[in-house]
């Protein structure tokens, strides 16, 4: 059976509050054999630290501010974050720019995505990037941290082939491909086959983006093959050889 990891699900949502334990013996049975797990705020940090402690060497939490969490109160809250620091991280995230809902606090968004990029430099960890809607913002913020030599991933990629050629300029970036990649009316199959697997990640973001056929209900880390049965379609290769290949790409990233 091929082996992939997930890495990108929020197991700690209210979506999963009946039965996370369920669904991640499902995710094991498919082959999903880690799963990382995304941080937002104070409020379900608790949370999500015991979900991964429940289940060492499986779950692997990050650390971040998620963009639409932050507000002037933003200092504070990485401040908090810093208490969980000593343990260990894959990566810090997810933190990034989200103007969608959130434009109003774009000065702030920037600020607080500029010092997490610094925390990350420090403590020699990858970044997780949730972009939405603020793509020249981002790319501004990254400039000013040219220095930094960060390196990370976009999770939930649903831009063009030359916004990932624009990041790869950066340094040792990825895309993280998940379920938006298996809809029908998306363009997004079409950038995946030009953007080279050895630059791309598995997602699944759950409970949000369910892959086809399964779009519409909760999303689960179980449906990580049909991601790879869809990548594996637009490149005319093997699902081995993406479950390979992006496998080792994650264990790089995040040196686990």
């Amino acid at each position: 059976m091929p082996r992939f990891i997930d890495t990108h699900a929020h197991y700690n949502d209210k979506a999963y509050k009946e039965d996370a334990q369920e669904a991640i013996d499902r995710a094991l049975e498919a082959g999903v054999f880690k799963i990382l797990m995304p941080d937002i705020d104070s409020k379900e940090r608790k949370s999500l630290f015991a979900l991964c402690e429940s289940r060492p060497g499986v779950l692997l939490p990050m650390l971040g501010l998620y963009p639409g969490s932050v507000g002037k109160d933003w200092e504070a809250e990485i401040e908090d974050m810093m208490r969980y620091s000593e343990k260990e991280i894959a990566a810090i995230g997810e933190i990034g720019l989200d103007y969608h809902y959130s434009a109003e606090t774009a000065d702030l968004q920037k600020a607080a995505f500029k010092a997490q990029l610094e925390l990350a430099a420090k403590m020699n960890l990858p970044v997780n990037i949730h972009l939405r809607e603020a793509t020249e913002d981002f790319f501004e913020v990254l400039d000013s941290c040219r220095h930094l030599a960060l390196r990370g991933n976009l999770h939930a990629f649903s831009g063009s082939y030359e916004t990932f050629c624009r990041l790869s300029k950066y340094g040792n970036w990825y895309v993280g491909i998940g379920g938006v990649v298996t809809f029908r009316k998306s363009r997004l199959a079409e950038e995946v086959k030009r953007i080279p697997l050895d630059r791309i990640l598995l997602e699944t973001d759950a409970p949000y983006l369910t892959p086809a056929p399964y779009r519409g209900k909760r999303n689960e880390s179980a449906y990580i093959p049909l991601i790879a049965e869809k990548i594996a379609a637009v490149k005319n290769i093997d699902i081995d050889e993406v479950a390979e290949v992006t496998t080792a790409n994650a264990i790089t990233l995040f040196n686990i």
